[in-house]
């Protein structure tokens, strides 16, 4: 029969290897580590791209003003339809100057008849001078007459040609072809030339012009940037521009810059540049704000990751990378533009990190995680250098 310290050290060595054995059932019950999809981050020429705030210009507005005295007797025009250089626009009532164009008329005709009368005076002088019949002053006075004769006709005639100038006026056409806006005066509205009494006005919209502004601090650091080699940028007119629209949207054809203002605006620090686009749809239009994406040249030794790695929240971009020993961590990065899909990092990122592309819902700073290369679901992606030390620890 057993000794009661006997059986004591039994019931301990029993409890041990329970314990011990719960403690293996505990490991064996420890969830793997989940697999994430990661790139490994790597630098080389990619696109500079710039976000401007702007604004839609036409690029031809021409303003439609009474140009003569008179009443409206007719609108010409669909309000806010496209009219060809050239359209009638309005009618004023033309009485007054068809009665101005008589006139001037009936001065011409008086003139070319005095004319007619003083050329055949000096014709009658003429062979009486050389027998002494009528005297050279006489003559001389005959000369006179017809030069003026001529003079009043050349007048008449300049006054009947403004007379038909301003019964032409009459009819308010458009300068430009283009959009007609809204109608500023109704039939029956007295206008104005000597005030120009506004009527309408007349939008080129198809191409059309986006105007944005840019600090000249940002400049001058865009400049350093060419100056030192890290920027390599073509020429003006090959910069393209593409719009994001108010709701978001990008607008489909995309545009270049034609114009930068050589000198800055002193209320606000800023230069304009100025980019022309197509516009067949006319779905932009003068007064739109939109955000123009420069692609600036290219930036040699940058960095760019898909989109969807990219989580943004108040403001604040970030991304979770896996540094050593698998580990999970969270980076703040600086975006400069996004195309294609990607988003160019302008910092917070280094060569050769390894960023969580897919399944970063799943996985907080801290956790050990198994990366596997995007796309490739089977294949675990190169652990950091100290991967394997760790490895060799557990």
């Amino acid at each position: 029969m057993p000794t009661f310290p006997t059986t004591l050290r039994c019931c301990g060595s029993a409890a041990m290897l329970l314990l011990l054995a719960s403690c293996g059932h505990q490991e064996e019950q420890a969830p793997p580590a989940p697999p994430v999809d990661v790139v490994t981050v790597a630098t080389g020429d990619v696109p500079n791209i710039v976000d401007l705030p702007g604004r839609i210009e036409a690029v031809r507005t021409a303003e439609v003003r009474a140009r003569v005295d008179g009443i409206v007797e007719r609108r010409l025009f669909q309000e806010g339809s496209d009219v060809p250089a050239g359209a009638a626009l309005f009618q004023i009532d033309p009485r007054d100057k068809q009665a101005q164009l008589a006139q001037a008329q009936a001065a011409l005709n008086r003139a070319m008849a005095a004319r007619a009368n003083a050329r055949s005076i000096v014709a009658r002088y003429e062979p009486l001078v050389s027998r002494k019949a009528v005297s050279a002053q006489e003559y001389d006075a005959a000369l006179s007459d017809a030069r003026q004769a001529d003079a009043s006709v050349i007048d008449a005639r300049a006054a009947l040609d403004r007379a038909r100038l301003e019964l032409s006026y009459t009819t308010v056409r458009a300068p430009i072809a283009g959009r007609v806006g809204k109608a500023q005066v109704t039939e029956g509205a007295l206008v104005s030339a000597s005030s120009a009494t506004l009527l309408t006005q007349v939008n080129q919209l198809a191409p059309i012009y986006a105007t944005f502004t840019q600090s000249s601090s940002k400049l001058l650091d865009f400049q350093q940037l060419v100056r030192s080699g890290e920027l390599s940028v073509p020429d003006l007119n090959a910069i393209e521009v593409r719009l994001v629209l108010e709701n978001g949207e990008q607008y489909g054809p995309s545009g270049h810059l034609d114009f930068a203002d050589q000198t800055v605006d002193p209320s606000t620090g800023s230069q304009t540049l100025r980019a022309r686009f197509p516009n067949p749809d006319r779905m932009l239009l003068p007064g739109q704000f939109v955000r123009g994406r420069l692609i600036a040249g290219t930036r040699r030794d940058g960095i760019e990751i898909p989109a969807r790695a990219v989580q943004i929240s108040n403001e604040e971009a970030s991304v979770l990378v896996v540094e050593r020993g698998n580990v999970v961590a969270k980076r703040t990065i600086e975006l400069g533009g996004q195309i294609g899909g990607k988003w160019v990092v302008q910092s917070g990122l280094r060569s050769g990190d390894m960023v969580i592309v897919d399944g970063w819902m799943k996985v907080q700073p801290g956790q050990k995680v198994t990366p596997r290369k995007a796309g490739a679901a089977s294949a675990p992606a190169s652990a950091p250098a100290s991967a394997p030390a760790a490895a060799g620890k557990r």
